[in-house]
């Protein structure tokens, strides 16, 4: 079973039917005994940091998410939430990944939206994937280039596409919402 973590995060229910199109069971659930019973955990996000922080506090989810041993993908809004620092609200993440999260200086359009291919893909949620398939990007802030990071993406600077430290992974894009190539990455992460 894969737990999808509840905390009122926008895209919950399309991580959802996205594991369903794939045939898998999954559960949405703040419950602690569901999430560590789970044979994969995935925490998605859409929303703004510092709020997003404080229900995860409520449920005591802020400690219960770097404590997990098995595999954990964070989305998004996630992602950046398993880092150290967010820009955004001055919010205190999780500290999974020793990074901080910055916005985009306004050189170009932000938030960055649409579709972005990935280099230096070196996870294995990238299998069978080549570096021009694109993936859906909706973001305003960023991860910073790390020894954590996967892949990279160049939008106005080169930043950490993914993440990785022992079992939590982490990418910003939406495979959700990325089609046949994120189907591909969502289905490498449940046979990780």
């Amino acid at each position: 079973m894969i737990a999808i973590i509840k905390y009122n995060g926008g895209n919950v229910n399309s991580v959802q039917n996205a594991l369903n199109r794939l045939n898998i069971d999954s559960v949405i659930t703040d419950d602690p005994e569901q999430i560590l019973k789970a044979d994969k955990v995935i925490f998605p996000g859409v929303g703004e940091a510092s709020s997003t922080m404080k229900l995860l506090k409520e449920k005591e989810l802020d400690l219960l998410i770097p404590s997990l041993t098995q595999p954990v993908l964070g989305i998004c809004l996630g992602m950046q939430l398993m880092c150290k620092e967010n820009e955004e609200g001055n919010t205190e993440g999780m500290g999974i990944f020793d990074i901080n999260v910055r916005k985009f200086p306004s050189r170009d359009i932000v938030p960055h939206m649409g579709w972005n291919t990935l280099s230096e893909q070196t996870s294995p949620l990238f299998s069978g994937m080549n570096e021009d398939n694109d993936v859906y990007f909706v973001h305003s802030y960023y991860c910073e280039l790390s020894d954590f990071t996967t892949s990279v993406c160049d939008y106005i600077l080169p930043f950490s596409a993914s993440l990785q430290k022992d079992n939590f992974y982490a990418v910003q894009f939406h495979p959700e919402k990325s089609g046949i190539v994120g189907n591909q990455i969502v289905r490498n992460f449940i046979n990780l």
